[in-house]
């Protein structure tokens, strides 16, 4: 087996393990066979209720949006050519951060308050293109620098708007905030979101290598260089807001997967785009789980899990990376 096939089949197989451990794992453990019977329709109806209804559907989207966010950060850092970069660099989440809380605020329903994040998210995404653009083509410095401001601007608003919410609302936008699974149950169109750029980019992962070099090398080679930039920029801008919208803020992910997965799998795209999509998908699951379960009932923030896991893991492979380049 080459190391190719090693990579995908260790993390298929993980993906595979803390999917059912998702489903196994709560305040009201069941076997795994209890998990197996419910999956085949034959437990009894309140186990199947548990996993079918709560367990199942959370697990599937925490995985679909975690595979969104790793994905959506290799396609930026490719974009801006910069391995620092990462989904929410362009102020999409601070955009859907302002509009979700506003939503909140007015006491408007969960549906409008999903609404109101993806037209915030795409809103800003659109924003700062514009503002970098100008009046003539923009520039991956141009356009970092500008989301960065902007993004400084929405969380400025956002800490306004928290100050300025009743104490009865503070908890709620809080977890929205730092990531709330809680409401998560619709995850059909996470997945083929997920599916459908993950095959698109793979499909076009030479043109991502050649990208990722240098606009000038990509132009002299014959890629349509403004073309390229332009549909990176609209499927990471759509990735990342159906996944705030879907589960609010997540961060990490998007910047420490990509890094891990280029120092365990090398650059080539047609291997790390889908091994980030199954590396972020089973650490969003894993933090999620984690984040039920440590103190249960309660529920901890999946932000603040994805962060403790992603980070030591990020700085022990980057360690790693250093001593065998010396």
């Amino acid at each position: 087996m080459n190391r190719q096939a090693a990579l995908f089949t260790s993390l298929s197989l993980l993906a595979l393990a803390v999917l059912g451990s998702a489903l196994v794992s709560g305040s009201a453990d069941i076997s795994a066979r209890e998990a197996w019977q419910s999956l085949l329709g034959v437990a009894p109806p309140n186990v199947q209720a548990l996993v079918l209804d709560l367990r199942l559907p959370r697990a599937l989207t925490a995985f679909a949006v975690g595979g969104l966010l790793a994905v959506a950060g290799v396609l930026m850092q490719v974009l801006l050519r910069n391995p620092l970069a990462e989904p929410y660099i362009l102020g999409t989440s601070g955009g859907a951060a302002v509009a979700a809380l506003i939503g909140m605020m007015l006491g408007i329903g969960a549906v409008g308050v999903d609404a109101l994040a993806f037209a915030g998210a795409m809103g800003a995404t659109l924003l700062v293109f514009t503002v970098a653009r100008g009046t003539g083509s923009w520039t991956p410095a141009r356009l970092l620098l500008t989301g960065v401001v902007l993004a400084a601007g929405f969380s400025a608003a956002t800490t306004l708007l928290l100050a300025l919410s009743p104490e009865q609302n503070l908890r709620g936008m809080l977890f929205w905030l730092m990531g709330d699974l809680a409401f998560a149950y619709a995850p059909a169109h996470l997945l083929v979101l997920l599916a459908v750029i993950s095959i698109g980019a793979m499909l076009g992962a030479r043109h991502l290598d050649v990208l990722a070099r240098g606009e000038l090398q990509a132009a002299i080679l014959g890629l349509p260089v403004g073309g390229a930039r332009l549909a990176i920029f609209a499927v990471t801008a759509l990735a990342v807001a159906v996944s705030v919208t879907a589960v609010g803020v997540i961060g990490f992910i998007g910047l420490v997967v990509p890094h891990v997965v280029r120092l365990v799998a090398g650059s080539k795209h047609r291997v790390v785009v889908p091994a980030a999509a199954l590396a972020g998908g089973s650490l969003l699951v894993i933090a999620d789980t984690l984040a039920r379960t440590m103190l249960a009932p309660r529920q901890l923030p999946v932000g603040a899990l994805t962060a403790a896991i992603g980070v030591p893991l990020f700085l022990i492979l980057m360690s790693r990376g250093q001593r065998q380049s010396l």
